[in-house]
């Protein structure tokens, strides 16, 4: 006999340690044909931002005294959120997504996938055909096409991570287990969280008395990159929080990946190599009250960023930390994305095509999942910070999200893929959870908030604006 798993909500709210009595909060709307797959990709994107909301609805609860709010969630809004990027328009412009070499390629025996949106990335694949980095699109496709069909997929691989470029081989569930890699993730929670000392508790009040919504009054330092961590201090921002993203002006990032995540919060540049930027960087440190760092595992070490560093210099401190491949095993400091998580861990096989092409999720759902996750677990943690103390660390990967939809989600419903948590067959239409703001940016047509509960915000209190145009200070003084 089969065993029934646990609904998706209820598997992410244990893994947040969450009380499950909380659960009967929970309110849940379906729409089918959101998110279509052969994969529970829907069951997925409502579970985490499900748990998302319920845990700042408890955050909210416990700030507040009062009772906990009730959550709902419609997955049309959910659906929409999570293809955010596909829907975001600026002054009327389609955001770009993928390069051009950033794609699938055949190979001697499969395929491979490379990733080359950013422009060092572009420059290192190309070095190992002996290219240069200014090579034109079209002549850079046929090279990269003609030497990797000559190929075996996982010599590209370890020939083009070792120049510092993103390629992996396509593998399948199986191979993925068995790979040491896969391995070392095997057994580990979905989220992983652990108290870094006996720190007291630490109760931020917001602005003017009591906290309307559950982050008010906090100041998130956001060291994240690309989509999921983007997405979780997003939601923070979303939340009341003071959200300042860092980026280095050495680091290359897309302004349309900040135009669709950089809602609620400013950005401002920090050189780290230099002294100035690391003291500006540890002035913000000294007054932070959660850190969310999104940098491939070891990146950051050298300028004292570690969660044990971080909680040793500022007590009470709730750090979030996410990384593609996970914190072990031999890919654990290997830089990573949604897509490329997708064909290593056999995600891409299962959505394959009638001829075998390799396939992918109908959204990023790796990135935002774990997004979301990613900001219930510093919730949850600010909340057993509230009523316990302790500086506090919240672990997370693509990797191991990719494993929990690829193994213990429920399966799609038999009656179509993914239809709705209430088995409502309503048509989706993203546009009725889509609205345009006016900003520094120009005019955006961008995706609603997905996280809903009673008393949360319908949008983000400010639209972003360019990328390191910001002081790299707090709002105001608390």
């Amino acid at each position: 006999m089969n065993q029934v798993r646990a609904s998706g909500i209820e598997q992410a709210w244990a893994a947040l340690g969450g009380d499950p009595a909380l659960l009967a909060r929970i309110g849940t709307a379906g729409r089918g044909g959101a998110l279509p797959a052969r994969l529970p990709v829907m069951e997925l994107a409502r579970s985490t931002v499900a748990v998302c909301s319920l845990a700042a609805a408890e955050l909210a609860a416990r700030r507040t005294g009062g009772p906990v709010p009730r959550v709902r969630i419609d997955d049309g809004a959910v659906a929409t959120a999570f293809t955010g990027e596909r829907h975001l328009r600026i002054d009327g412009r389609a955001a770009t997504t993928f390069a051009p070499l950033s794609r699938f390629w055949r190979s001697a025996d499969g395929w491979v996938r490379t990733h080359a949106n950013y422009p060092h990335h572009r420059v290192r694949l190309l070095a190992t055909l002996g290219l240069p980095g200014d090579t034109p699109d079209d002549v850079a496709v046929a090279a990269v096409a003609a030497s990797f069909a000559g190929r075996r997929s996982e010599e590209i691989e370890r020939t083009v991570y070792a120049a510092g470029g993103l390629a992996v081989a396509a593998r399948t569930p199986a191979q993925w287990a068995a790979d040491p890699q896969g391995a070392a993730l095997a057994g580990t929670p979905l989220v992983a969280g652990k108290r870094l000392d006996d720190a007291p508790v630490r109760r931020t009040a917001a602005p003017g008395g009591e906290p309307v919504l559950p982050a008010a009054g906090l100041r998130v330092l956001d060291l994240t990159r690309v989509i999921a961590g983007p997405v979780a201090t997003r939601t923070l921002a979303l939340l009341g929080a003071d959200v300042l993203r860092i980026d280095s002006p050495r680091l290359p990032e897309s302004p349309d990946a900040h135009g669709d995540t950089g809602f609620g919060k400013r950005s401002a540049d920090l050189d780290l190599d230099r002294p100035s930027g690391r003291a500006a960087l540890d002035a913000l440190l000294d007054e932070a009250d959660v850190v969310v760092v999104g940098y491939r595992p070891g990146a950051l070490d050298r300028f004292g960023l570690t969660p044990r560093s971080l909680a040793a210099r500022r007590p009470g401190l709730v750090v979030g930390r996410l990384s593609a491949w996970g914190f072990a095993g031999p890919w654990a400091e290997r830089r990573g994305f949604d897509s490329l998580v997708q064909v290593a861990t056999g995600i891409a096989s299962v959505q394959a095509g009638p001829e075998g092409t390799p396939g992918a999720l109908p959204a990023q759902a790796l990135d935002h999942g774990t997004g979301y996750l990613l900001a219930a677990a510093v919730l949850r943690a600010l909340t057993e910070q509230h009523d316990e103390g302790g500086s506090r660390l919240v672990t997370l990967s693509l990797a191991r999200t990719a494993a929990w939809l690829l193994d213990e989600l429920p399966a799609p419903a038999p009656e179509g893929p993914d239809s709705g948590a209430d088995g409502a067959h309503d048509s989706y239409d993203p546009e009725k959870w889509l609205t345009e703001t006016d900003g520094p940016l120009g005019r955006l047509r961008h995706a609603l908030p997905a996280v809903a509960f009673d008393g949360s915000p319908a949008n983000w209190s400010r639209p972003p604006g360019p990328l390191g145009a910001d002081r790299p200070d707090w709002l105001a003084a608390r």
